[in-house]
């Protein structure tokens, strides 16, 4: 085979990573977990072609140039170096979704690509260990293409460096629903990222992330809806409290964003199980349960806000050749 379409849902951080140890192989200063949004996704189609002078990358219709490029070719390099080859790359890759508006459309267009390529390159790996080859594109990456709750681990290796799935309680998976407020404004991750140990809260966040880890990992697998999704949401700001006190003082949010905040603890005093969550963009995740999406989905579409509603989405998967995007 050399030619492969794949495709992956993106993630949502519930403990997320900040800043990278080594940002060429982007391996992060420490773990981090998440979980997939479904149906939202990004399909990748990639071929390796012998006769070809040089790689071509397309994302949603348009060539992929300057940072974004040599990100995908990060990805693309490993590949070849795993299959011994120097053939040149054809790659598309579409969003069904809002893209870098704080949604983690980088986590499942690279966990898409990552796939693709591997799999056009005829490299028979597991998950794990392809999620060490999307995690050069992005660190977000590697748990989308494992999928569902998944956990990075921090390391200098690709043994270390890669994500498992957490095995949660069906029933708690299967109940989990995320109304996605969509506030478009443009973010830039790679900047913060660079910055992140300048802050003076970073060590702060090092001290504190281990704790936040272990009672994430721990609440999932007991599937304790309240206990992760408050952590969760603790997460979100002590993130941005990091990336508001770098050298840039980066800040994301818009007075949309502190809306759904507030929303979201208005629920919660009526008795609604509801958390809010939010990666480095301004738009949030609102975490609820299958009983109460509709009311919750509601409150927020009455702020004039986008929505979206999404459930737990499974690891990234290849897909048959009719699906292909050329």
């Amino acid at each position: 085979m050399n030619k492969a379409t794949a495709k992956a849902h993106p993630i949502q951080g519930l403990v997320k990573y900040h800043g990278m140890r080594d940002p060429e192989l982007r391996l992060p200063y420490h773990d981090s977990i998440s979980l997939c949004t479904a149906p939202s996704h990004s399909k990748t189609t990639a071929e390796f072609d012998p006769d070809r002078t040089a790689d071509e990358y397309v994302v949603d219709d348009e060539i992929a140039e300057g940072r974004g490029a040599e990100r995908i070719r990060s990805v693309v390099d490993r590949v070849r170096e795993l299959a011994g080859t120097d053939d040149r790359v054809r790659l598309e890759s579409v969003n069904d979704f809002p893209t870098n508006i704080g949604f983690g459309s980088s986590s499942s267009g690279f966990a898409a690509a990552a796939v693709a390529l591997c799999t056009a390159a005829d490299l028979d790996l597991t998950h794990p260990e392809m999620s060490t080859v999307a995690r050069r594109g992005s660190s977000s990456a590697a748990r989308a293409v494992t999928g569902a709750f998944s956990d990075l681990r921090t390391g200098l290796n690709d043994e270390d460096c890669r994500s498992r799935r957490i095995d949660v309680p069906e029933s708690f998976e299967e109940d989990v629903r995320v109304v996605a407020a969509e506030i478009p404004a443009f973010k830039h991750t790679e900047e913060a990222h660079a910055e992140a140990a300048d802050s003076h809260m970073f060590e702060a966040r090092l001290a504190y992330i281990h704790g936040q880890l272990a009672e994430m990992r721990d609440a999932l697998r007991a599937g304790e809806f309240h206990r992760a999704f408050e952590a969760a949401e603790f997460d979100s700001l002590s993130l941005a409290a990091t990336t508001m006190t770098g050298p840039a003082g980066w800040v994301y949010w818009q007075p949309e964003t502190l809306e759904v905040f507030q929303a979201v603890r208005d629920l919660r005093e009526e008795g609604i199980p509801v958390y809010f969550s939010v990666d480095t963009g301004a738009s949030v995740y609102v975490n609820t349960t299958d009983e109460h999406v509709d009311r919750v989905e509601s409150t927020i579409a009455d702020l004039g806000i986008d929505t979206r509603v999404w459930r737990i989405g499974g690891p990234a998967q290849v897909l048959d050749a009719d699906e292909a995007l050329f």
